[in-house]
This record gives structure tokens, sequence and C-alpha cells, in this order.
């Protein structure tokens, strides 16, 4: 039974946060490995100034090297767009691996929103990523109203497997400022580089 963190996202591009607080996650959960799930297309994000999808995996990639984060295009072959159903896929086609969703901060003001939210949040446990500037809105969250009852201590958070879900947790993780946002503003035309065919993913 491998243990494995789930970071899905656009990664427009990813960067070194990405890395940073995922491995960071790995060790205050006690995985194995993380996987990045790049999303062909985020339903809450525009897709305006949304970079092509074989430079967003690409970046993925070249920022993973030498890493225990696997980058994985298992939602555009699997055919999801929503995180609900990405999991119910991983579950029938990975029955021997246990998973925890990672998410930022800043996502859990969003969660309501999310497709079918409760029920992710019965399918696996998650591992909520500290954001600078975003707790008290996270603790504020709509969505926290239901998922308040299932908080779990993060001093607890390498016995996750063990839970239950709904299970969630909040890591106390090093912050990290980076944002995909600010590194677009700068150089929006970072991914005309990485333009091309992507090698083969590494999780078939």
């Amino acid at each position: 039974m491998a243990r494995i963190g789930l970071l899905g996202g656009s990664f427009n591009p990813a960067h070194v946060g990405h890395r940073r607080v995922s491995l960071a996650a790995l060790d205050a959960l006690g995985l194995d490995e993380v996987w990045w799930l790049v999303s062909p297309g985020n339903p809450l994000k525009a897709a305006a100034g949304m970079a092509p999808y074989e430079a967003r995996l690409r970046s993925a990639r070249a920022m993973t090297r030498r890493s225990p984060i696997r980058v994985s295009d298992f939602e555009r072959r699997a055919g999801t767009r929503y995180t609900v159903d990405t999991l119910a896929a991983l579950g029938k086609a990975y029955p021997q691996h246990r998973f925890i969703w990672l998410m930022g901060e800043d996502s859990v003001a969003q969660f309501h929103q999310w497709k079918d939210w409760r029920r992710l949040a019965r399918q696996v446990p998650i591992a909520v990523i500290s954001r600078p500037g975003y707790d008290d809105d996270a603790r504020a969250a709509r969505a926290m109203g239901w998922l308040r009852w299932f908080v779990r201590p993060a001093a607890m958070a390498r016995n996750w497997t063990a839970w239950s879900a709904p299970a969630i947790t909040f890591l106390r993780l090093p912050p990290d400022p980076t944002s995909a946002t600010a590194l677009r503003a700068r150089n929006p035309d970072w991914h005309r580089r990485l333009n091309g065919r992507a090698r083969r993913p590494r999780i078939s």
C-alpha cells in the first residue's frame, strides 16, 4: 500500500512554491509520493490566460526533477474535469494505493462551489496547506460549517490512513509566497519556450 498525496491544479506555470509545499506535505504526512494532477481545464477558472496543456505539463515535469513528486495527465486520459470524478477514477485504477487530497487554504473558500463537494470529502481525507494571508478566509469558509465536525489535529497527520473520511487537517507548513499569477504577470509568454510535445507521463 503506497501513501500518495494528490495535488491538482492548472500549474500555469508550475513553480518552486508548488514543489516546496509538496515536499513539506510529503514529510508532514509520511507520504511515499506526491502526484501532481495537471488539469486540462479548471471549471472555476477562466480559459483566458491559460497556457496550452502541453506547456503546463512540461513546466510541471521540469519543476519535479529529482524528487518524489510525479506528474500525471490522468485527468486528460480519464476524461474527468471535476475532482470528485477524478478521485473515483483513481480509486478504481489504483486500488492498492491510499490517497489524501492536498489543497491550499485559498481553495477552501471556494470548496462549496466544487461539484459534489460533500461526496468528495467522503472519498478521501483532505490536508489543507497553509497559504500566506488565507488562514482566516479558510477557517470562515462556507464549507467549513460542515467540515469543522471532521477536523483532525495536525499532530496526528501521519496517521491519516487510519482516518475514515470525511477527515480534514490543517498543516502548519513553512509559508511560501510564490504565486503563478505574479509569475504570469511578469512573463505572460512563459509557455512559448515550452511549446512542443511533452514526454509520456510517468504515471500510467
